[in-house]
């Protein structure tokens, strides 16, 4: 199992260098074209710290583990937004924009709420299944919010300048998109593949190792960048990436994986949908204490007791 647990370690390793190398190499090759900040802005710099999010689920999902597709999208956006938030809090109060308060988290609701009734088969005469029709749903929902990003990036000069897009030559950005693309594939293999040989080890359901494990480690982009945002005082790009990544999160990366092949949704996954919930209604509510739109340390550290209490809770109904 040691074996196992370091294959996978080295599985992250790649996934997070080659979403790194990826995004590296194809900004590059898009400044190349003369393509505006804007849009490798809005593109591919935007999707990076999710890439290992949607590799590992793609794999997941074509090799039918569904455990392992919704414990990997519920538990990283329980993990950034309990114990990444949390951290990010500790480090440093995070005054929150106005659009985010009134915009991006309600849409986070918005999402937990959407995926809620298509899984459990509410809105759709189906049950516990999420289908390619729900796959296209939450893919239009992407759309909209894609396109929302779109005119907040056009409407605030200062975005395309803080890009800093690097100026490559051929050769180099081709090798850095095959290394990402081959490191992201690889390690996605390595980390689904594993993941499964330690629950079936250790006799735990996949839906604790992908609410755990693969939760955590495919969270570790947000987690690095978010901190560092938070340590230089920029609570825009601290929160704006958790927030932002948990949108992603349900609305594309679940859409793709059920398009590729239909999930079967797991009602135990319900109670992972109300902690999202009624953590996201939380947050927004937290933004009205104090008198500012501000993520206290105190409120930091509730939300890193509540994680450390539903971690402690999913170990205890294993043992």
């Amino acid at each position: 199992m040691l074996i196992s647990v370091l294959i996978i370690v080295a599985g992250f390793v790649l996934l997070i260098k080659g979403a790194d190398w990826l995004v590296t190499g194809a900004s590059a090759l898009a400044k190349k074209y003369n393509v505006p900040d804007l849009v490798i802005g809005l593109t591919i710099v935007s999707f990076g710290t999710s890439a290992p999010e949607l590799v590992v689920n793609t794999v997941a999902s074509f090799q039918q583990h569904s455990d392992i597709v919704y414990g990997n999208i519920l538990g990283s956006n329980i993990v950034n937004l309990f114990l990444i938030l949390g951290i990010v809090g500790l480090v440093n109060p995070i005054l929150v924009h106005t659009n985010t308060v009134w915009k991006e988290i309600p849409v986070s609701l918005l999402a937990v709420v959407v995926l809620y009734f298509l899984s459990n088969g509410i809105l759709l005469d189906h049950s516990n299944l999420l289908t390619r029709v729900d796959g296209f749903i939450l893919l239009s929902f992407f759309g909209a919010f894609l396109y929302y990003i779109y005119l907040q990036m056009k409407a605030d000069r200062n975005d395309p300048e803080s890009l800093s897009i690097k100026n490559l030559t051929g050769w180099k950005i081709s090798l850095l998109i095959a290394g990402g693309l081959a490191g992201l594939i690889f390690g996605g293999k390595l980390v689904v593949d594993n993941a499964i040989k330690i629950a079936t080890e250790l006799g735990v359901s996949e839906k604790i190792i992908g609410l755990t494990i693969i939760a955590i480690g495919t969270s570790l982009p947000e987690l690095m960048t978010s901190v560092v945002a938070a340590m230089k005082k920029n609570s825009d790009i601290a929160l704006g990436n958790i927030i932002g990544s948990n949108i992603f999160n349900i609305f594309f990366i679940l859409s793709v994986s059920s398009i590729i092949k239909p999930v079967q949704f797991n009602p135990a996954f319900n109670m992972e949908l109300y902690l999202l919930a009624a953590g996201t209604f939380v947050l927004f509510i937290a933004m009205f204490t104090g008198g500012k739109k501000k993520l206290d340390r105190w409120e930091a550290i509730v939300l890193l007791g509540i994680y450390i209490v539903y971690t402690v809770y999913l170990i205890s109904r294993e043992i």
